[in-house]
């Protein structure tokens, strides 16, 4: 009985043992449990902080490199020719009339006794967005070390005085500020850009017996419509092109010429076809881009007709620019004089060549410029023969330019269109 008890005795005693190493082998494995947890998720945590950290800098970087984007973007995006015109008599003019030194008397109604200077305050502001204020010397800058250079009539040597007129003061104070002639090509260098700036006279594109920058008011207009090499060899080492050409096509009867000036062969047919003649001058211009254009390197831009002011919406409408001080107001206002087929034979011209790999840039200034019947020189232009002031007294409308802008004015937010593409663009 005493060995029995001894034994239950010492096998309680083993019992008891064994629990006690069970419970610290439990414990010790416990803790090894706790302490393995602990460890990795100091290290998950640590590695998801720096993938944090690194994905946070990631998407910063990619903010900081997408917002301009955006910015430039949005511009592009917003229709920049619908708006309205909205008086500003604080930031505007962007220059004076008498400090441009590239003024010339053809634009400078101020000077040529306009009192009424309202027209110099308007801003073009479009419905979507608002406008890039023009920034001489940023525009410099993307031009450095090339040649802009607008090529037609005298409606866009109107636009070339203006961005003279804008850039002036961000130029330095030593630089030279003249305009050099040589035959049909206008030139200006702002020398510490070294970028040129220019205008060519080609009011019809191909060749003519227009060809004169200065004489050519010729009755009976002569054209070489499928001639353009002669104009067009001096185009080739632009980095930017500006075209237009409207105005001259408007003439009733035009004589096409087959073969050369003064050639005895030659033949000539006087022809009606407005737009059939606009038509084939845009192929050989559209045939010359397509072959002789580095498309790499040259940025174009197509300028739409920029509209007169003799006639309102109708015939009878007296919507004549002279003596008028306020632009016309009627949302969705198209003048008689706007020939939009004329138009429509550009933009057809222009998405021809797209289709054929050549992305030109129309700038549709039509609309925006019909409104303001009160920006023309009237009669406060250079006269080539003036008139005495009875004559003038008389009959002011004959006497008055409702073509052409005065300065500052129309053509200053036709820059500031075009500032927009390529300060984005480019």
């Amino acid at each position: 009985m005493q060995n029995k008890e001894a034994l239950t005795e010492e096998n309680k005693t083993k019992m008891n043992l064994d629990k006690c190493k069970i419970r610290f082998k439990s414990h010790y494995l416990a803790a090894f449990f706790l302490i393995a947890l602990a460890t990795s998720v100091f290290y998950l945590t640590g590695e998801n902080s720096a993938i944090s950290e690194e994905q946070d800098s990631q998407k910063q970087n990619a903010r900081n490199e997408e917002e301009p984007k955006a910015r430039n973007d949005s511009v592009l995006s917003c229709n920049l020719f619908s708006g309205r015109w909205v008086f500003d008599n604080l930031s505007y003019p962007l220059y004076k009339e008498g400090e441009c030194s590239f003024m010339i008397s053809d634009y400078a109604c101020e000077k040529n006794g306009r009192t009424d200077l309202k027209y110099q305050n308007w801003k073009w502001q479009p419905r979507d967005c608002d406008l890039p204020r023009f920034n001489g010397t940023a525009f410099l800058e993307k031009i450095r070390g090339k040649k802009l250079l607008f090529v037609g009539d005298s409606l866009n040597k109107n636009q070339f005085v203006s961005l003279l007129c804008l850039i002036e003061s961000s130029l330095h104070q030593s630089s030279p500020k003249e305009v050099i002639r040589e035959d049909n090509l206008f030139i200006f260098q702002a020398t510490e850009y070294n970028a040129t700036i220019g205008f060519y006279w080609s009011p019809l594109l191909v060749e003519s017996n227009c060809d004169d920058p200065y004489t050519h008011r010729i009755k009976d207009r002569i054209i070489r419509i499928t001639a353009i090499e002669k104009h067009a060899k001096h185009w080739t080492d632009a980095d930017i092109l500006i075209f237009n050409s409207f105005m001259w096509w408007l003439e009733p009867t035009m004589t096409i010429l087959w073969g050369s000036f003064g050639s005895n062969d030659a033949i000539y047919k006087r022809v009606e076809m407005k737009l059939r003649r606009y038509e084939m001058t845009l192929n050989t211009w559209s045939n010359w881009l397509e072959i002789n254009i580095n498309r790499t390197r040259t940025k174009i831009f197509f300028m739409s007709l920029s509209p007169y002011h003799f006639k309102g919406e109708s015939w009878d409408d007296p919507q004549h620019c002279y003596n008028e001080s306020e632009p016309i107001w009627k949302e969705n206002y198209w003048g008689i004089g706007t020939d939009t087929e004329m138009m429509h034979a550009a933009e057809s011209a222009l998405k021809n060549l797209e289709r054929r790999g050549l992305k030109i840039e129309y700038l549709n200034i039509t609309h925006l410029s019909d409104y303001r019947k009160d920006a023309h020189p009237s009669i406060y232009r250079r006269y080539s023969q003036p008139p005495n002031e009875e004559q003038l007294a008389t009959n002011p409308k004959g006497y008055s330019d409702c073509v052409h802008w005065c300065l500052p004015g129309v053509p200053d937010s036709w820059n500031e269109i075009l500032y927009s593409y390529i300060i984005n663009s480019l």
